[in-house]
């Protein structure tokens, strides 16, 4: 998997960085939420394990501009923290958007573990994403279903979910059929 680290401690991110690139994945780091928010924003990663404290934008602020963030795929968020460890902090971060949450200094076995959930959940995200893609069509009259079973004409389904407007014509199959050419004597 492709990572993106934040962390403004030189130290602790070059072990971190080792410690993923050791188990296979490739990693970015950056040195604050700021460069962090900056890398994802221009090329969105599948997995941020970010430290809780950092000068400017913190962890908790990070994670809510990846969660508000536009983005096709799943971003999954790890935060990372040597103080804010309590029931109080945990729920904040939960409640920003934080999918786990590990205390420093980290531990390599707990981190590949919640590495393989990560992978895991983003699969099924995938799949979600994938299924949610697929549209149920009526094979005879070709209108669309919607969440709310509403059965739609496909040009009405598309127009409302993407705004895009269409014209009309005929194809030259569908008008030989629709007109067939009657016969001059």
């Amino acid at each position: 998997m492709k990572i993106l680290i934040a962390e403004d401690e030189a130290v602790s991110a070059r072990v971190l960085k080792l410690l993923l690139e050791n188990e296979g994945h490739e990693v970015v780091v950056a040195a604050d939420g700021e460069a962090a928010w900056a890398r994802y924003h221009d090329e969105p990663v599948r997995v941020i394990i970010s430290d809780w404290t950092m000068p400017g934008l913190d962890g908790l602020q990070l994670c809510r501009k990846v969660r508000e963030h536009a983005c096709r795929d799943y971003t999954y968020f790890i935060l990372l923290t040597g103080a804010y460890t309590g029931r109080e902090n945990l729920r904040l971060a939960m409640q920003s958007g934080v999918d786990d949450f590990l205390s420093k200094p980290v531990d390599r076995e707990v981190l590949s573990m919640r590495l393989s959930v990560a992978e895991r959940i983003l699969e099924y995200a995938r799949q979600i994403r994938v299924l949610k893609e697929l549209l149920p069509i009526c094979m005879y009259c070709k209108r669309i279903r919607d969440d709310g079973d509403y059965w739609q004409q496909v040009e009405n389904y598309i127009h409302a979910h993407t705004g895009s407007h269409f014209s009309h014509g005929i194809c030259p199959d569908c008008f030989s059929r629709e007109f067939p050419a009657k016969v001059v004597r």
